[in-house]
């Protein structure tokens, strides 16, 4: 009966999680990339001239074989079953910050309430990742597995977490480096059978993983592993993926990351004799790889110009700094409310609630302060409650884990994200699918860094001549970044004119989409609704 109300639980928190807050979202960001890959691969016909298409960098990862083994399966497209793969995964990685907390002495419900403000998320400025992502992306889906493993591994379930830590890299390899270079340090000192069964059930999942990138012409458009980065390869990248450059966002926001680290340090401190010794590695291991990934990745890339590094973006790892300081936080002020020190535990969730509270590394306003505080109180007293008896637990528990997701957008006005889509893109995207040839290529004539072509592609499944979301993949592919740059270059680098549309047809555009006050004079569209008029060149 324990595990079944548990369960049930974990998987309603996941429902407010992802339908409320943090939320999800579907081509708002790189999604709108993945999409058009799978769309590819699932009919080589659809997309050949689209330059995201072309340039899958899927090869070492099983994200697509398994989204289209799941398509084949049930019949839906893809949006659908990665959406699904999402909220298994997710619910995978709260039941995984549970299993921690009980791992570190709570019983069920602070166990749950802790593993509800961790599920809050939080966004890392700087490297731009999150701690749930909110796309169905691999690293969406590897992140969670690899909280599932920790907390497996706080149980001493060795080959649960190395399952789970194995399923996670076969969905997105550097996210898990980090875990992996943690539990080899763990499994030699001391070395024992059950830990080394999880670095050989890792061995079988890179040989499997190896051998599926041999069956994808991608890995044939990569980079080379030793290369070097030239002189306009560095400029392209700071021009369009500056998040992989630490140098451009270090200054103002490490300070923020210090305060963090030493936040988790004094936590893990704290909880020091409750901590299990596997959790202890793990506590202090990868918030220690994370502060030291940005002095990393400003040396191989900056200084070396290795070509790896945009690719593995190790600077990423500093989400284990946010991620363990919302965790240990919550957790210590569990334990500090046992212990009647009520100020501590205040403090302990102000630390655990400000990352997903306040989005950005600044002072938060004060109605995000009274959000924090508001909550802050909420949540001792619950915890009061829990620990004084059975009789209303479960409700103090109910409320502490229902309130901050709809507290937070409202009160807090915290937006994570922002309405993209539009019933005008909807009816552009429906006509192109329905009404134009297979093989047509769009171009967005006037619109600039709007991120409206890239849903535009995915959903009308139509090429699209050059977008500023497409930029993104420069780190990936360097013939990519150059043919990338010289179609941005030719058409949305300068404000629409109309007599470029004669230049355009040259390129091989067969439809440019402006906004009807963009109209061109003397031609009639194909296809007009309020925000976009269509012509065929």
């Amino acid at each position: 009966m324990r595990q079944l109300w548990v369960g049930a639980a974990i998987v309603g928190m996941t429902l407010v999680n992802f339908f409320q807050f943090p939320g999800h979202t579907w081509l708002q960001q790189d999604s709108q990339i993945y999409a058009p890959i799978l769309e590819h691969m699932w009919d080589p016909g659809v997309l050949q001239k689209d330059l995201v298409a072309e340039h899958p960098h899927v090869a070492f990862t099983l994200y697509d074989e398994t989204a289209i083994a799941l398509r084949r399966v049930t019949g839906l497209d893809f949006q659908y079953v990665l959406q699904a793969e999402q909220f298994v995964t997710r619910a995978l990685g709260i039941w995984g910050a549970y299993l921690m907390a009980t791992a570190l002495g709570l019983s069920d419900l602070p166990a749950l309430l802790a593993a509800s403000v961790f599920s809050l998320g939080a966004f890392i400025a700087g490297p731009s990742v999150l701690v749930f992502e909110y796309e169905p992306t691999p690293r969406a889906f590897a992140v969670p597995l690899l909280f599932l493993a920790m907390g497996l591994a706080g149980h001493d379930r060795f080959t649960g977490a190395g399952i789970a830590a194995s399923a996670a890299f076969l969905m997105h390899p550097p996210t898990t480096a980090s875990f992996w270079m943690v539990f080899l340090a763990l499994a030699v000192w001391p070395p024992e059978r059950r830990k080394l069964a999880a670095i050989w059930i890792f061995v079988a999942a890179a040989c499997l993983l190896f051998a599926a990138s041999r069956f994808q012409a991608a890995s044939a458009h990569a980079q080379g592993l030793f290369s070097r980065i030239d002189a306009h390869q560095e400029q392209l990248q700071r021009f369009r993926a500056s998040y992989d450059w630490v140098s451009m966002w270090w200054q103002p926001r490490m300070l923020h990351y210090l305060i963090l680290y030493a936040a988790t340090g004094l936590a893990s401190w704290r909880l020091w004799k409750s901590t299990p010794r596997t959790l202890r590695f793990f506590f202090v291991g990868l918030p220690l790889i994370g502060m030291a990934s940005v002095p990393a990745s400003y040396l191989l890339l900056e200084k070396l110009h290795w070509a790896l590094i945009p690719e593995f973006q190790p600077a990423r790892a500093l989400l284990f700094v946010t991620a363990f300081a919302m965790f240990l936080g919550v957790t210590a002020a569990c334990h500090a409310v046992a212990k009647g020190r009520y100020p501590e535990a205040m403090a302990w969730l102000a630390l655990a609630l400000l990352p997903p509270v306040n989005t950005e590394i600044a002072w938060p306003s004060w109605n995000r302060v009274g959000v924090i505080i508001v909550l802050a109180v909420l949540t001792v007293a619950a915890i009061r409650v829990m620990q004084s008896g059975p009789r209303w637990a479960r409700i103090s528990a109910l409320a502490v884990i229902l309130v901050p997701p709809f507290l937070i957008p409202t009160w807090g006005k915290v937006e994570n994200y922002p309405a993209l889509h539009t019933p005008e893109l909807e009816q552009l995207a429906r006509w192109a699918q329905t009404s134009t040839p297979q093989d047509a290529v769009f171009l967005f004539a006037d619109a600039g860094q709007d991120v409206a072509p890239g849903i535009f592609r995915a959903e009308a499944v139509r090429a699209v001549y050059v977008d500023w979301k497409s930029g993104g993949q420069v780190n990936f592919f360097r013939d990519l970044g150059e043919e990338w740059w010289s179609r941005w270059q030719q058409t949305l680098a300068q404000p629409f004119e109309p007599h470029d549309v004669a230049r355009y047809r040259a390129l091989g555009i067969d439809y440019i989409i402006v906004d009807p006050k963009n109209r061109l004079p003397d031609a009639v569209p194909v296809f007009e609704n309020a925000r976009y008029a269509v012509y065929k060149l």
